[in-house]
C-alpha cells in the first residue's frame, strides 16, 4: 500500500492524528522505503500531499532523528519554496537534524536566516534553535554566536524572552557581556510586564555565570 494512501488527506480527515500515527508507524519498522516516498511526494502537485508529507517527515525525525538525516539537503532546498507550509516545516526538520548533520546545516545558514528574515513565527523560532545548538559546538560556536545575537536584537518583543531562556544554556564567561547588554537595551520594548520580567530573570541569571 502507498503511503500517500494513509496520510490525513488522503483519508479525508482535517487533523492531523492519521499522519502523527503513520510517524510512529514508520519510525517502528525503519522504513526507509516511506520515507523516501514522502520526500518525492513533497513535490506533489497536490498541495495537501505535500504539508502532510513534511508533516509525517519533521514527525519522524522528531522520534527518530537519523531516519531522515539523509534527506537533509531536500530539506534545505524546501527553504524557498512558495509553498509556506514547506519552508517551515523544513525549517522544523533542520532544527531537530542540526545535531546530526552540522556540517551541511552550517553551510546553508545563509538561506536559513534568509529563510527565517520572510518567514512566519514558526520559521523563526525554528532559526534560532538551529543557532542555539550550533552555539552548544565548539568548532561553531564563535561563528554562530554574532548570528543568534542579531535574531534577538530583530525578533519581536513577544519571542524575545522565549530566545532569552532557550540561549541561557549557551551563555559562559566569554559571551554573557554581549547577551546581557543586547537584553538589556531591549527591556524598555518590552510592553506586557510578564514578559519584561522573564527577560530580567535571564538577565540576572546570565550574570551570575562564571
Amino acid at each position: 500500500m502507498s503511503i500517500i494512501s494513509l496520510l490525513a488527506s488522503s483519508l479525508g480527515r482535517k487533523d492531523e492524528i492519521p499522519n502523527q500515527e503513520l510517524a510512529k508507524q514508520i519510525v517502528s519498522k525503519n522504513d526507509k522505503d516511506a520515507i523516501k516516498e514522502l520526500v518525492e511526494n513533497l513535490n506533489n502537485k497536490n498541495k495537501n500531499i505535500q504539508n502532510d508529507c513534511i508533516k509525517v517527515i519533521y514527525e519522524i525525525g522528531t522520534l527518530k532523528p537519523l531516519l531522515i538525516a539523509d534527506f537533509t539537503n531536500q530539506l534545505i532546498a524546501l527553504l524557498d519554496h512558495k509553498n509556506n507550509r514547506l519552508q517551515w516545516g523544513a525549517m522544523t526538520a533542520l532544527d531537530i537534524l542540526t545535531n546530526e548533520k552540522p556540517g551541511e546545516i552550517f553551510s546553508a545558514l545563509p538561506g536559513i536566516i534568509a529563510a527565517a528574515d520572510r518567514g512566519s513565527v514558526i520559521t523563526n523560532d525554528h532559526c534560532v534553535g538551529i543557532l542555539i545548538k550550533f552555539c552548544a559546538m565548539a568548532n561553531y560556536a564563535e561563528d554562530v554566536f554574532p548570528l543568534l545575537i542579531e535574531r534577538l536584537v530583530i525578533c519581536p518583543t513577544n519571542q524575545l524572552p522565549m530566545y532569552a531562556e532557550n540561549a541561557l544554556p549557551i551563555i559562559n564567561q566569554k559571551n554573557k557581556s554581549v547577551f546581557i547588554r543586547t537584553l538589556t537595551e531591549r527591556l524598555s520594548e518590552i510592553e506586557k510586564e510578564t514578559k519584561r520580567s522573564r527577560v530580567e530573570k535571564v538577565i540576572k541569571k546570565a550574570d551570575k555565570l562564571l
